[in-house]
């Protein structure tokens, strides 16, 4: 037995150029309703239909759910030509469908979906980033200007600000440089010991360590480090002030933004970044020292003669050139996003976010430079 409380629907045919929808139940959102998709299977499965009635008695109870389902139906009829009977409908229902009818829909008022072509899409991101690396290029230039400016003793910025910057960027980033240093020691020493204990080759763990922590990934791990922690903060902090008018104060104050802001953030970092990668060597060192001693049972003078037989000062130095040219590039790509951050919150996060992303291409890129050059160079 069906619910009383359900709306059903049934068809008729008084005549064969006529049907009859025999509506009954609650016609109401709280109780559900038909789809209208068996209306239109039984209109389509007759061609001889001319007229649409309507047949409300055993109808309980209705709200604009109904008048949305004739609506519907008033429009499917329209397209195929099917003359719709209202007035068996409840007055109720008719005087809502006059008044929904009585005005014209506007023909610009639904939304259209211009799909565009591949070359369009093409032309338009290729002109975003077009305009994305002309503005690059110009903070670029302005801050090469505002650090000439310091060069001469002219740059103006708060010493205050730029010594808590240099805090912020080395000491309070000493704990989470120390743990990914370490864990990438240890990973390199653990996947090397793997290798080398196939040919009895074990001792070559501290030569494989040593090399990749000081020429590569000490500074390229700081690197990620900081874009992803110093880099966002950046263009956070200044993409907030942009949301709070600070930046455009500064400006009609007298006060340039890329030496108040943006050149004691570049110091900072640049500064910070070549100490904070020779401590990224030696603590990467000792994670493949763990990995050798408990491991391979390596002694650990032995460990430390063979590190010291490998390294050079050389290997160092070309490590700290890349940390010093990560440092900027950080600092660069987080300033730069935080100028360019919008007047919202959600667009501060989205300039944080920005900072990051461009930051880590910033470095693999440089990275993949600076390889190249010193392969060329032959050191």
């Amino acid at each position: 037995m069906s619910d009383p409380m359900q709306s059903r629907i049934h068809f008729s045919f008084p005549t064969s150029d006529t049907l009859l929808l025999t509506l009954a139940g609650s016609w109401s959102l709280h109780d559900g309703l038909l789809t209208f998709s068996e209306t239109e299977k039984a209109i389509r499965s007759t061609t001889e239909i001319r007229k649409l009635t309507f047949d409300t008695q055993q109808v309980t109870c209705w709200d604009s759910s109904l008048v949305t389902f004739v609506l519907r139906i008033l429009a499917y009829c329209s397209s195929r030509h099917i003359d719709v009977d209202r007035s068996h409908l409840p007055e109720g229902v008719q005087r809502l469908l006059t008044l929904a009818t009585s005005i014209p829909e506007r023909q610009d008022a639904r939304r259209t979906v211009i799909s565009e072509s591949w070359l369009a899409r093409l032309g338009r991101k290729s002109m975003v980033a077009m305009v994305g690396g002309k503005e690059m290029l110009a903070f670029i230039g302005e801050a090469s200007l505002a650090f000439v400016s310091f060069l001469k003793g002219n740059a103006r910025f708060r010493r205050s600000d730029f010594l808590l910057i240099l805090q912020e960027c080395g000491a309070q980033a000493l704990p989470i440089v120390s743990l990914i240093s370490f864990l990438v020691g240890l990973i390199l020493a653990f996947v090397g010991a793997v290798q080398l204990q196939q040919f009895g080759a074990q001792i070559y763990v501290a030569n494989l360590v040593g090399l990749g922590m000081a020429r590569e990934m000490g500074a390229m791990m700081t690197g990620i480090i900081m874009g992803g922690r110093t880099g966002a903060s950046f263009a956070a902090q200044l993409g907030t002030m942009r949301v709070n008018q600070e930046i455009d104060a500064m400006v009609t104050l007298g006060l340039s933004p890329m030496e108040f802001l943006v050149l004691p953030r570049m110091l900072a970092l640049s500064l910070m970044m070549p100490l904070l990668c020779l401590y990224a060597d030696v603590l990467g060192i000792l994670g493949g020292m763990v990995v050798g001693v408990t491991m391979l049972d390596l002694g650990f003078i032995e460990y430390f003669n063979q590190t010291q037989a490998t390294l050079s000062l050389m290997d160092f130095f070309l490590g700290l050139v890349k940390s010093v040219v990560f440092g900027i590039l950080v600092a660069i790509a987080g300033c730069l996003r935080g100028m360019q951050s919008g007047n919202s919150s959600a667009a501060v996060g989205i300039a944080a976010t920005s900072a990051v992303v461009t930051s880590i291409v910033f470095i693999v890129v440089s990275d993949s430079i600076l390889t190249v050059l010193y392969d060329v160079l032959g050191v």
